[in-house]
């Protein structure tokens, strides 16, 4: 059998893929989101034959569109960051990322509005948000932006190798971890606080207190709730939020193609039956058909919930912890619509924040009901992430609208008088910081907790996982391996986190903890080893 070590190579003299005949392992990956083609294309630049099975039509899994009116919209994460993830997977295939996905840095990261008719854009160049602050708000809330700033930055240039990175840890070995980057690092992390406790600390404007706890929201968490460590989020935006040509889903295609490249067969409208296990491994994934499919290893790009309710097998139920009702992180209401808007010069992000934040919050998780006033996000598809020039290319616009909601997707039949009451408190937010969006019933598609429940089983529609509420959130969630020996956990509800370079992260950590273990049941053959960090 070849080693993996030679096998890596020869793809890196050649720059193509290999026969399937010359492949050390075999692994089937399920689920073709983010995470399980970036798993696929790690383990396949190393010499193992891949197959992903994928029960959609397309790959992609969050990373969607929808169709409205014979437009379509990008109906998941709308928003990139964090570029270097997807340069490095390309960059270790011996390929270009641009030559398979066409991005644009944002020069405007956020507009956003209050309901007292403020406005307030962050941009990617530091220097002009803190003009803009110091415009909106005042010079010395400018400087306490900037120290802000400088404090998310430093947080997460020591957790990005650390903990973002690399694989799981616990308290005691991060803490270790992050002495070895910058000891004076361990004076950032404070477990206790709560987000909007820090930012209370950092801020006088509450506007600006709102608007960073915003980022609570990224890892599907409450600012009340969530831990401080949660401002590095804002440092990961301000260092470069990018724009994909044709929208999101071209980010899903662009490694599709370069995991065809590199040999990975990629079954779409094929779910998976169960997980089949034998000496106590897994050994076969199991097609409705009958039809099994043997492996050395399969990775599960699901939410780790679905494992440890039996959705793949009751044998496989005690593989993970499963994550309580309660501890659920937070779903959304999103309508795609195609409308005019009028009186507000949108860009292509935008935050419409409500008047009461924690009473927002408190409908969410404690009441598990729609906020009665909703802070809104619009992705504005057709217009660009710069300034001036902000006009759409249509007059009648594609957007995304998105509210937060309950995780209560199992439990709660959203009905369409709810729905539509919904969409105007939405729309009396918008009114009231100066935007109207004109459109028809005909050009809206909504989604609700129900959709992301049947798109995602056994979530409730919960988009991120387990909460990060409390300090040992981060720990909490599973890490790449399970106690079953070759089965292996990716995507947003497993370490590192949610959001889609994080995903592909875990992906690829998933990965290396797959290659690192075939490596020790074969002893005489050699894993390439590989990782440490890009050159961004």
């Amino acid at each position: 059998m070849t080693s993996l070590t030679a096998t890596f190579g020869e793809i890196q003299r050649t720059g193509r893929s290999l026969s399937w005949a010359k492949r050390a392992d075999r692994v089937v990956v399920v689920g073709a989101g983010i995470a399980g083609l970036s798993a696929a294309i790690t383990l396949a630049t190393r010499g193992c034959a891949v197959r992903i099975i994928e029960k959609a039509a397309k790959p992609g899994g969050k990373l969607r569109q929808v169709e409205v009116n014979g437009r379509c919209i990008d109906g998941g994460p709308t928003v990139l960051t964090m570029r270097w993830v997807f340069q490095r997977l390309f960059d270790e295939a011996g390929l270009q990322f641009d030559d398979f996905v066409k991005t644009k840095p944002a020069e405007i990261l956020c507009r956003h509005a209050w309901q007292d008719g403020s406005r307030l854009d962050l941009f990617a160049e530091r220097r002009r948000s803190i003009e803009a602050i110091a415009a909106f708000s005042s010079p010395a809330e400018a400087k306490r932006y900037r120290r802000f700033a400088e404090t998310a930055e430093r947080l997460y240039r020591a957790l990005e190798p650390t903990f973002i990175d690399a694989s799981k840890p616990n308290a005691l070995k991060l803490a270790f971890r992050m002495a070895g980057v910058d000891a004076k690092s361990l004076t950032l992390l404070n477990p206790m606080e709560t987000l909007w406790q820090a930012l209370c600390k950092h801020f006088t404007d509450p506007r600006l207190r709102q608007l960073f706890a915003r980022y609570a929201t990224y890892s599907g968490a409450s600012p009340f709730e969530a831990a401080a460590t949660l401002m590095l989020i804002s440092h990961a935006e301000q260092a470069g939020v990018w724009t994909v040509q044709g929208g999101m889903i071209e980010l899903a295609r662009g490694l599709e193609r370069l995991a065809a490249s590199l040999g990975v067969e990629v079954r779409t409208n094929c779910e998976v039956q169960s997980l089949v296990t034998s000496a106590g491994r897994v050994s076969a994934v199991e097609l409705p058909n009958g039809e099994r499919l043997s492996a050395d290893a399969v990775v599960v790009n699901a939410d780790a919930v679905a494992l440890a309710e039996g959705l793949l097998g009751n044998h496989l139920m005690g593989s993970v912890s499963a994550v309580p009702r309660s501890r659920r992180s937070i779903s959304a209401i999103t309508t795609a619509v195609v409308a005019r808007a009028r009186g507000f010069p949108l860009s292509r992000h935008n935050v419409f924040f409500s008047r009461n934040y924690r009473a927002e919050f408190d409908d969410i998780f404690k009441l598990s009901s729609l906020p009665r006033e909703p802070t809104v996000y619009i992705c504005a598809q057709d217009r660009p992430s710069r300034a001036p020039g902000n006009e759409p290319a249509h007059p009648a616009e594609r957007a995304l609208v998105l509210i937060n909601a309950p995780p209560n997707g199992d439990l709660h039949t959203y009905q369409k008088t709810e729905i539509e009451q919904c969409w105007e408190r939405t729309q009396a937010v918008l009114r009231r910081c100066g935007l109207e969006l004109d459109s028809e019933p005909l050009n809206r598609k909504t989604e609700t907790p129900n959709t992301f429940h049947n798109l995602f089983p056994a979530t409730g529609g919960a988009l991120y996982g387990r909460s990060s509420h409390g300090w040992a959130a981060a720990f909490q969630r599973p890490g790449s391996r399970t106690l079953v020996p070759g089965l292996y956990l990716a995507g947003g509800s497993v370490h590192p986190g949610a959001g889609v370079p994080i995903a592909a992260l875990s992906g690829r950590q998933a990965a290396v903890s797959l290659l690192d273990d075939l490596a020790s049941i074969r002893k005489s053959y050699r894993v390439a080893i590989f990782g440490g960090m890009s050159t961004r």
